[in-house]
């Protein structure tokens, strides 16, 4: 079966970096100049789009995982994605939403309650945040603002 092919149907089930196309055909098997020209066609023929791609990835972390703009960008740049292609698509979908009620969105996933209890609790809840790509001012405002007084 030609590289070709075999792209499209790695495209037809998801939204894939050319790097990610490049290595799935490479590891069926196809020969360097056949993936070559499969991704030019590909590319030719908008199937492939590092530029979509990033963007979809952005959409996907911030509205279903509740991800920070570090944690985006660390996501898309794994995917193979240029830079400069990734802050891009991280500063157009944080553009178009709250950053604060991200984190209190992401924040009232983990927390036990409305307060936190104690200094293990607040802890162990800042390296979420941290962890999930927030500010750590931010992450640090929102926390006190739950401490228990």
């Amino acid at each position: 079966m030609s590289a070709y092919v075999d792209g499209l149907k790695l495209l037809a089930r998801r939204e894939l970096s050319e790097l990610q196309v490049r290595q799935r055909l490479a590891r069926k098997g196809h020969e360097p100049h056949a993936i070559d020209e499969a991704i030019a066609r590909l590319r030719e023929e908008r199937a492939i789009d590092d530029e979509r791609v990033a963007e979809a990835i952005a959409r996907t972390e911030t509205s279903v995982r509740r991800r920070g703009k570090l944690r985006v960008r660390m996501q898309i740049e794994r995917a193979g994605i240029a830079k400069a292609t990734a802050k891009h698509a991280v500063d157009q979908v944080f553009d178009a939403i709250d950053d604060d009620e991200l984190l209190e969105s992401s924040l009232r996933k983990r927390l036990r309650g409305d307060t936190i209890a104690d200094d293990r609790e607040f802890q162990r809840l800042y390296r979420y945040l941290i962890g999930q790509g927030f500010d750590s001012e931010r992450a640090l405002k929102a926390l006190n603002a739950r401490r228990r007084r």
